[in-house]
């Protein structure tokens, strides 16, 4: 796929539908670069919450998932679904880029290893994927016990107040979703990995403009959305969910990694990801 071409970034207003339009161009045009550097720390069945390196096969936010009916959004090229296959679940992965999900089905079909087993055995996908766009979930009322989202659609849509309450529609009573996203506080600091990005910005935490990137002619070619810690709570709520726990990962000792604007210099000063536990009451 082609590199987007950026020419300007700032704050501006942006729509749900230019939102899509460019989240979906851009993760199209990058998936091949993101899961040639991240996929092995991601692993190919493996369920990682953050850079900070939480795994649910340690953390069990989730709870128990075997026999579970399981909505991950934002799958991306499918790592997280394919541990909760492994694990006993009945699994479907959303993600709005075509790229990321044919990157889910070569994963498919490289592992012919016992790792999936007779998941994988009739031939076909062993992780049935669906591209659709978060705001508007195909699925009908009641369909899945629990939902998930590492980091995947939240922070690229305009309106994470509908993407939540859709999620709600999705869960039967007493079903739980858990979602990770850039810690808020982030949106003070420069996106640095180093000692600038542990100094105030321009910007204020209490600025909800939309980070954009847009091509010489203008147009929205990568969008990145922002809530405080109170909006999301207020999202949380409003769509009908109960928030149990929020947890914000602390960087751990001997983790090297850098990932963009984080780091452990800056983990160990700021925390990078905030993942709300959530339940529809039932």
């Amino acid at each position: 796929m082609d590199a987007v071409s950026v020419t300007r970034s700032f704050r501006r207003p942006v729509d749900s539908r230019a939102t899509s339009r460019a989240v979906r161009g851009w993760w199209d045009s990058e998936a091949d670069d993101y899961q040639a550097e991240h996929g092995a720390f991601l692993r190919d069945a493996g369920f990682i919450w953050c850079p900070e390196g939480l795994d649910e096969a340690q953390a069990r936010l989730l709870g128990e998932v075997a026999g579970r009916r399981v909505l991950e959004i934002g799958c991306g090229a499918g790592q997280c679904g394919r541990w909760l296959a492994g694990q006993g679940a009945r699994v479907v992965g959303l993600d709005l880029s075509f790229r990321q999900l044919q990157h889910s089905r070569r994963i498919d079909a490289n592992l012919i290893d016992d790792l999936m087993g007779d998941l994988m055995g009739d031939g076909r996908s062993a992780l049935p994927v669906v591209q659709a766009d978060a705001e508007v979930l195909p699925f009908a009322a009641g369909s899945f016990d629990l939902a998930c989202s590492a980091f995947g659609a939240l922070p690229f849509v305009a309106d994470a107040g509908a993407v939540l309450a859709e999620i709600r529609r999705v869960l039967r009573p007493g079903g739980r979703f858990v979602f990770s996203v850039s810690h808020p506080i982030r949106w003070a600091f420069p996106d640095d990995p180093g000692p600038r990005g542990l100094t105030v910005g321009t910007t204020t935490y209490f600025d909800r403009m939309p980070y954009v990137e847009t091509d010489e002619d203008g147009t929205p070619v990568y969008v990145e959305h922002h809530n405080t810690l109170g909006d999301w709570v207020g999202h949380i709520t409003g769509a009908g969910l109960v928030l149990d726990r929020l947890i914000e990962p602390e960087w751990p000792d001997g983790h090297d990694r850098i990932w963009g604007g984080w780091s452990p210099l800056r983990g160990r000063h700021l925390p990078g990801t905030a993942i709300f536990c959530c339940r529809f009451p039932g």
